[in-house]
């Protein structure tokens, strides 16, 4: 059964970083789009950045571009957010999430996109 598992959430001050990771177990990921979301209290889901089969294609949501940075390791079945710069409104529950789908990364930014999901990582940003 296909798994995947956040980590390196915490507490950080405003302008700090985290580098959260996710390892896929269960199945071979590495012909599979990623894409982390994050779900703050109160709000929906939303989609902050995507990243194709290979690594060679990544797509962000435009409040995360120069901050956050996407990437995948397929030999280590790892992917990982650099996140950078945080803010105190990028506090949530980050997950990501895997699909086969082969469509362009950039279309893939609904929760209905994604077949698998980690439990998700707490992102917590002080100010």
């Amino acid at each position: 059964q296909a798994q995947l598992v956040e980590s390196g959430g915490g507490l950080v001050q405003a302008g700090g970083s985290l580098r959260l990771s996710c390892v896929a177990s269960g199945r071979t990921f590495s012909s599979y789009v990623i894409g982390w979301f994050r779900q703050a209290p109160g709000k929906e889901r939303e989609f902050v950045a995507a990243i194709n089969w290979s690594g060679s294609i990544t797509y962000y949501v435009e409040f995360v571009k120069g901050r956050f940075t996407i990437s995948r390791d397929n030999a280590k079945n790892t992917m990982y957010l650099q996140m950078n710069s945080l803010k105190p409104e990028d506090t949530a529950v980050y997950y990501c999430a895997s699909d086969l789908r082969t469509r362009p990364i950039a279309t893939m930014v609904q929760i209905g996109d994604y077949e698998y999901w980690g439990q998700g990582t707490q992102v917590t940003v002080s100010s």
